[in-house]
């Protein structure tokens, strides 16, 4: 071979090269020949973005080779009132992914509920109802990614009491439509991807977001996790990790006894033993009502030889009103009980403000003396390691109604029980000779007190929950939010990122080449 031949293969060469290099940057990263589907090897496309729609600013490779540069991910929380949709924009510029950015849209309201449940044995129409959630997904998703964005549907109690036969042909009808309709892959059934989700998930994931978007975890690192606390107004759960001694120490145990309150989670490289457990019955406005009826069975049992019940007519002295509230109020009783399943009763507040009074009554409804089949446990029977001494000095976050009742009220982000104990005094003690003075440097604080005329029953609760429920020491520190680094908390995030991973349940919907 001459000098000339020589030039003209090496030249052929370059020109090869730089058409098959422009052509793997040209191609859409899905098509890319080494792709492979998730579940079965490394995600589809490369390290690098194809084009400024599956770019970030953040970096301009992916972490692993394993991973594209860019994910999402949709979660539809479809609730008992209406159905919502959070679609997650996520990069993974680093070893764990870092969410950059989430639309959120809702069902419009209209009367008895949109979600899923409100459609009863309309499954198609309950279907069909989510088609403007995954509207949304469709146009804030890059077409490029649709095919391997997953898609799961996590409903609550409202499709559980319609009764199987319903819930399970609403369920079937959503993912079928999904499944034909739209391009994400549907999260398989195996992995839940269209279910109405256990108590205990809810809890745990809840748990996850608050951890994750506190950087506590997804990395190798052993950093000490935060305790979450979330009150609705059915339920209230509780998560955390709790830490064992290596050696006995005065009897206590070495791990956490098995049981259904044990929840084992793998994420981001660690291992955790999650203790969790769902109180139903024990969120704010049950345990209003099992205060009130609390109060109706003590003036019961005293009056119990007046056949004429004639003292249900007249006003009745609830310590949990603020002196001065006076209203009807509708108490749910037993089953059978002489006074019917429900009765009407006018409550008033006392002369001066009977805090302690108040939170007596909201300890009885928590049960304490309650059999414990395993010890310890914290109320109404339930086993729980002490927070004391297997989580005595971590972070504990406490959410919905928690926070709900207290910020309005002023209080600062974090605090102690204590003055927790201080403010719920404050309130009960009313309006009269200045008692709410302390609140009128507050902006809304005055009218939060007014609108809501339960406040110091409220707060009552939530402290004899903490800590004679719980069994918090009154000088614990706890935190309250809504958002943290400006993201909703709750328990979407934290069923969205196991998405993510390779082992999740879903495939990529995408025609293959090469």
């Amino acid at each position: 071979m001459n000098q000339g031949q020589r030039s003209r293969y090496i030249k052929t060469g370059a020109v090869i090269a730089f058409v098959l290099l422009i052509v793997y940057y040209i191609l859409p990263s899905q098509y890319a020949p080494s792709a492979s589907i998730p579940g079965t090897g490394k995600f589809p496309g490369g390290d690098v973005a194809s084009d400024l729609s599956t770019a970030t600013s953040r970096c301009t490779k992916s972490y692993s080779k394993d991973k594209p540069l860019v994910q999402y991910a949709l979660m539809v929380d479809a609730g008992s009132t209406g159905s919502r949709i959070h679609v997650y924009r996520f990069n993974n510029c680093g070893p764990t992914p870092e969410l950059e950015d989430e639309v959120f849209e809702m069902t419009a309201k209209k009367e008895g509920g949109s979600g899923l449940s409100s459609y009863r044995s309309d499954a198609e129409g309950a279907a069909k109802s989510l088609d403007v959630l995954m509207d949304v997904a469709v146009k804030n998703v890059p077409e490029k990614l649709q095919g391997c964005t997953p898609v799961a549907v996590k409903a609550t109690a409202g499709l559980r009491k319609l009764g199987p036969e319903m819930s399970e042909a609403i369920l079937k009808a959503v993912r079928e439509r999904l499944e034909t309709v739209y391009p994400f892959p549907v999260v398989s059934a195996d992995k839940g991807g269209v279910e109405v989700m256990d108590g205990k998930d809810e809890g745990v994931y809840a748990w996850i977001t608050t951890n994750y978007l506190l950087g506590k975890i997804g990395g190798p690192d052993k950093t000490p996790t935060a305790a979450v606390f979330d009150l609705g107004g059915g339920s209230t759960q509780i998560v955390f990790q709790p830490t064992f001694p290596m050696a006995s120490n005065g009897g206590m145990p070495q791990k956490m006894a098995e049981g259904d309150h044990k929840y084992s989670l793998s994420f981001g490289g660690r291992d955790f033993d999650l203790y969790q457990h769902s109180y139903l019955g024990y969120g704010l406005m049950e345990a209003r009502n099992n205060l009130h009826r609390t109060v109706v069975q003590g003036l019961y049992d005293a009056h119990s030889t007046d056949a004429s019940k004639s003292w249900l007519s007249e006003p009745i002295s609830n310590p949990c009103f603020q002196p001065g509230i006076s209203r009807n109020v509708d108490v749910n009783l037993e089953e059978n009980h002489p006074l019917g399943k429900t009765v009407t009763v006018n409550m008033t507040g006392p002369a001066a403000g009977a805090p302690a009074q108040c939170r007596a009554l909201a300890e009885k409804t928590l049960k304490k003396d309650a059999t414990c089949a395993l010890t310890p446990c914290a109320f109404n029977g339930v086993h729980q390691p002490s927070l004391s001494k297997t989580f005595a000095r971590e972070d504990i976050y406490l959410f919905s109604y928690f926070y709900d009742r207290t910020q309005p009220l002023g209080m600062p982000e974090s605090f102690t029980l204590q003055e927790l104990k201080d403010l719920t005094a404050q309130v009960c003690s009313g309006p009269e000779n200045d008692g709410w003075s302390a609140f009128e440097s507050v902006p809304g604080a005055v009218d939060e007190l007014v609108g809501e005329p339960q406040t110091c029953l409220d707060l009552n609760f939530m402290l004899a929950l903490l800590h004679t429920g719980y069994e918090m020491p009154i000088d614990r520190e706890v935190k309250i939010a809504k958002k943290i680094k400006g993201n909703e908390l709750g328990w979407c995030l934290g069923a969205s990122l196991p998405l993510l991973s390779q082992e999740s349940g879903w495939k990529c919907k995408i025609s293959r080449t090469g």
